[in-house]
């Protein structure tokens, strides 16, 4: 399996890039609308054709570039079950497989960041978490139905679960990390460390983080593949 990691600097994302070194065919996790064109760029140096875009939740710090990737390769955008994008080609279910070659994918729902946040699990050996589970960190639950009770369930008791030596390869990261493993963020992860879920549930309500610069535009423009719609009543869930 060919693999990426590729970061947008504004929005401190991660995108990455599966992909069959004999099908030439590729994935995408979580694209970026601004680095459309690196990606395209890279996908065309390493002789390879975009089969499918693959989020794990809408997002409110960046847009998307799925539609935009989708019109100029006809790849497949794909959204997790219960997320309210309307125009992805399919929605895919907690516990279903997306198969390429030699990548096999498993969703595996880890909510609470969003309402339906989804992780990947690629080949066994790796785990893509989104928003969920970051490097000594997770995503916060203050808006678009979050929930830190179910974030607190869904990390310790979906991801880990996991073999200690799964690779963690998170949505974002804001201190220069790139990767870490299920067993390091057991014993190091200071969000879920000697917290039990009443104590994360009370220490995640107290964070009083500003909300994303990009979150009035980005959510709704996701729940439409990263197409911005004008006149839309651009409120977002709390």
């Amino acid at each position: 399996m060919l693999f990426r990691q590729l970061f947008d600097q504004e929005s401190s994302t991660y995108t990455y890039l599966l992909a069959d070194s004999t099908l030439k065919e590729a994935i995408l996790i979580d694209p970026v609308l601004e680095q459309v064109e690196r990606d395209r760029k890279l996908l065309e140096e390493l002789g390879l054709s975009l089969r499918y875009c693959l989020e794990t939740h809408v997002h409110a710090d960046h847009i998307t570039g799925t539609a935009k990737l989708r019109e100029a390769t006809g790849c497949l955008g794909i959204a997790p079950d219960n997320a309210q994008v309307g125009c992805a080609d399919r929605h895919i279910k907690d516990g279903e497989t997306l198969q390429l070659g030699d990548i096999m994918i498993e969703a595996i729902a880890t909510p609470g960041h969003t309402d339906s946040h989804m992780s990947y699990y690629v080949n066994s050996d790796r785990i893509f978490t989104g928003d969920a589970l970051l490097i000594r960190g997770c995503g916060r639950t203050d808006f678009q139905s979050g929930n830190a009770g179910t974030l607190f369930d869904s990390v310790t008791q979906r991801l880990f679960t996991l073999s200690n030596e799964t690779f963690v390869y998170p949505g974002h990261d804001y201190r220069g990390h790139t990767v870490s493993t299920i067993g390091e963020e057991k014993h190091f992860n200071p969000r879920f460390v000697g917290r039990a879920r009443a104590n994360f549930i009370e220490f995640m309500a107290h964070l009083n983080l500003p909300d994303p610069k990009k979150i009035m535009e980005a959510v709704p423009a996701n729940e439409h593949c990263g197409n911005l719609v004008e006149g839309q009543n651009n409120t977002i869930p709390k």
